[in-house]
């Protein structure tokens, strides 16, 4: 339990955050600047505000207060989501994740923010801007092949949608550039054990380390692969129902789209991916579920070093399940 503290307990969305307070009173201010410095105002040094982790919008919050001067924790909303089960919680609203966030702070030692929020918030706003180039970028590759079905009528048109994709390429390659730097930066020494994976490439070891905050939103692997939506999902209910197993595709979808990308060169250069990649395709199976199984196993292998803080072992990781 948290000693000493006031405990606050913030649900932040897109637009606004909700506060409950050790008081039990519920506020609710604008997600940006004016509203920050109205909540400031109710705050005082012995108050801790405890928020979860919800990617780019609670880091504007966290770094304020920290900057300010308040004590700030970001907790891992799968051990909320736990705790909220755990009590039996029926009624799930803002007013009510904010009082579960709060009751969760005063149950638990939570984690003092450090203020390193700042280079993750720039990183996820690299992320969010790269992709709406990525998908300009496949608006104007489709509009080229269109063009070129016609035969080019206009060249005027065709001119400008090839000078549009080279300046999109241009700024992806800079932002991509300045991702990594900024992972450089702050986590060296992990994304240099990462790229020791064969088969994980530059980008999608900054991705992974910025969506997982450096690999501490998650207590195992089996949390990351549930993020990354690769794990598989079940479907049977009584004797009728017998239907093929999937993967949830509820997760980060960039994650695992890169994931599936890196498992095709897994399958060659990494020796546990390829020996699943075998096993499965040995069986029968398709290998699309054995490219799924691969980039399972390459969220675990990177979990595992993340975790030990040493670079990839051959022997090693090709026994991890």
């Amino acid at each position: 339990m948290t000693k000493d503290s006031k405990i606050h307990g913030v649900d932040i969305s897109k637009d606004v955050f909700d506060v409950i307070g050790p008081n039990g009173h519920h506020h609710q201010f604008g997600n940006a600047p004016k509203g920050f410095g109205q909540y400031l105002k109710l705050l005082g040094e012995e108050d801790l505000v405890v928020m979860e982790a919800t990617g780019y919008y609670h880091y504007l919050l966290a770094q304020f207060l920290y900057e300010s001067g308040i004590k700030v924790s970001v907790v891992n909303p799968l051990s909320v989501k736990r705790f909220r089960q755990m009590k039996l919680a029926k009624v799930k609203t803002d007013k009510s994740d904010a009082m579960a966030i709060r009751d969760y702070g005063r149950t638990n030692e939570v984690p003092r923010y450090d203020g390193k929020g700042a280079v993750q918030a720039e990183s996820l706003q690299l992320l969010a801007l790269m992709d709406i180039y990525l998908k300009q970028r496949t608006q104007i590759k489709n509009k080229l092949h269109g063009e070129k079905v016609l035969g080019i009528p206009s060249k005027a048109v065709h001119g400008s949608l090839k000078r549009t994709l080279k300046d999109l390429d241009r700024e992806l390659d800079s932002l991509n550039e300045r991702l990594l730097s900024l992972v450089k930066e702050t986590q060296q020494e992990q994304l240099t054990n990462l790229k020791s994976i064969p088969g994980l490439g530059d980008r999608t070891v900054a991705l992974l380390i910025v969506l997982t905050d450096g690999f501490t939103k998650f207590e195992n692997a089996g949390q990351l692969c549930n993020y990354a939506g690769i794990t598989p999902t079940i479907r049977r209910s009584g004797s009728s129902v017998r239907g093929r197993s999937r993967i949830s595709k509820v997760g980060n979808r960039k994650l695992r789209n890169l994931l599936f990308l890196c498992a095709f060169s897994a399958c060659k250069h990494n020796k546990g991916c390829r020996e699943i990649y075998e096993r499965i395709t040995a069986k029968g199976k398709s290998k699309k579920l054995a490219l799924i199984a691969v980039s399972n196993k390459l969220l675990k292998q990177a979990f595992a070093i993340a975790k030990s803080g040493l670079p990839y072992d051959e022997n090693y990781m090709s026994r991890l399940n």
